[in-house]
């Protein structure tokens, strides 16, 4: 069986660092692990390919730099009828699997126009992100190129109910919708070591992100400050970059924290299991004063490399994290529970490790990407057996 994945975003490069760019490898992998060949179609690329994809066929979008915005979405749409071309020349194919972006109905128009599963994955309510974070000029073009894409998918997957609410409201997604969270390539944690709880140690919260402002590491590093100053064996590390990063370190500076929080910058996937070995519990402090829309990838990687979560009461999360029992949800609103939660394992780290135990096992048991992939495979009415040829 072979599958194209088509990325038509400029903003996912599907080799870097990134939550998304991780979401691309975990998803190819997984399709991969199931003898499905595939072909990747994107218009970013990032980093360097990882050394378990370089095998891969990569057909590169190549969209123009062009500075005028307006300009710049006629030419993401033209951009559509090369894509389709370049699939054709690559063709056969068994179904196509694409990221939804904001110009491309590419993947989903070309698998229509071949009656062969059209697997669309919506991430966000991309035009209202675009409108209000970034500028959209033409309006009715990104909604006339989302109605095409999901009037030609077959199955489209959405990460939350949020988002497949507002999916929903296209008539031309209707009775295609599906509720898929985001998952976890357990794999890459089995080895990680339990800590030994009777021994004395520093006791490390952790936070992974981009450092941006709606995941709350300064609300974080305002409850970590609470803690340490009554539990001073505790550290924190912040692995991650972003626009809030200088913010950070003076917020950390202000507080003199300085020397008990260590903000790393960017870590590469493939390093990610050490820094979570440094960890005793994972954190997602997330405010309340977001659209939360999203399926948290850190919350998982948590959970599938050990550690208890502490996370706001938003969203998924209290539907991923069971209290008392893989972790602690806490308030998004104001931050006494969040010191509470910390305080809390900090002086109970046995209860810690056994969370962290209890959160790994529930990760590989219903969380792996192998398992959110059986799932798509079956909603799309496809076996492993079928072929092109």
């Amino acid at each position: 069986m072979k599958a194209a994945y088509v990325c038509s975003d400029r903003g996912v490069p599907i080799f870097g660092s990134k939550g998304c760019s991780l979401h691309v490898q975990e998803v190819t992998r997984a399709l991969l692990q199931s003898n499905i060949n595939v072909d990747l179609h994107a218009a970013s690329i990032g980093g360097e390919c990882p050394n378990d994809l370089t095998n891969l066929d990569i057909h590169r979008i190549r969209h123009a730099k062009q500075p005028d915005r307006a300009l710049r979405e006629q030419l993401d749409i033209h951009d559509n009828l090369a894509t389709i071309s370049e699939l054709e020349c690559s063709e056969p194919y068994d179904f196509v699997y694409e990221r939804y972006s904001l110009w491309s109905h590419a993947g989903m128009s070309y698998a229509a126009s071949r009656h062969i599963p059209a697997i669309l994955e919506v991430n966000a309510p991309l035009v209202e992100e675009q409108r209000k974070y970034r500028g959209l000029i033409d309006e009715l073009a990104a909604i006339e190129v989302t109605k095409q894409c999901f009037e030609a998918a077959s199955l489209i997957l959405t990460v939350s109910d949020q988002v497949a609410n507002y999916v929903d409201s296209y008539p031309q997604a209707r009775g295609k919708v599906k509720v898929l969270p985001n998952g976890v390539n357990t794999d890459r944690f089995s080895s990680n070591p339990v800590p030994d709880s009777s021994q004395k140690r520093i006791f490390t919260y952790g936070f992974v992100g981009t450092l941006k402002p709606w995941h709350g590491v300064d609300r974080l590093i305002t409850a970590f400050a609470s803690v340490h100053q009554q539990l001073p064996h505790t550290r924190l590390i912040i692995v991650g970059d972003g626009p809030m990063k200088e913010a950070l370190i003076s917020q950390a500076q202000s507080l003199n924290l300085i020397d008990c929080i260590e903000i790393t910058g960017l870590v590469t996937p493939t390093n990610m299991a050490t820094m979570y070995q440094r960890m005793d519990v994972g954190v997602a402090p997330y405010p309340d004063d977001i659209n939360f829309y999203f399926s948290p990838l850190k919350v998982y990687e948590y959970m599938a490399a050990g550690l208890p979560v502490i996370g706001s009461d938003i969203g998924q999360i209290s539907d991923i994290i069971t209290d008392h029992t893989t972790g602690m949800t806490c308030s998004a609103s104001n931050i006494t529970g969040l010191i509470k939660a910390m305080k809390y394992l900090a002086m109970n780290p046995a209860t810690a490790i056994a969370w962290g135990q209890a959160a790994q096992k529930e990760a590989r048991a219903h969380h792996s990407w192998k398992q959110r992939l059986d799932c798509i495979l079956s909603w799309s009415g496809l076996t492993l057996e079928q072929s092109h040829g």
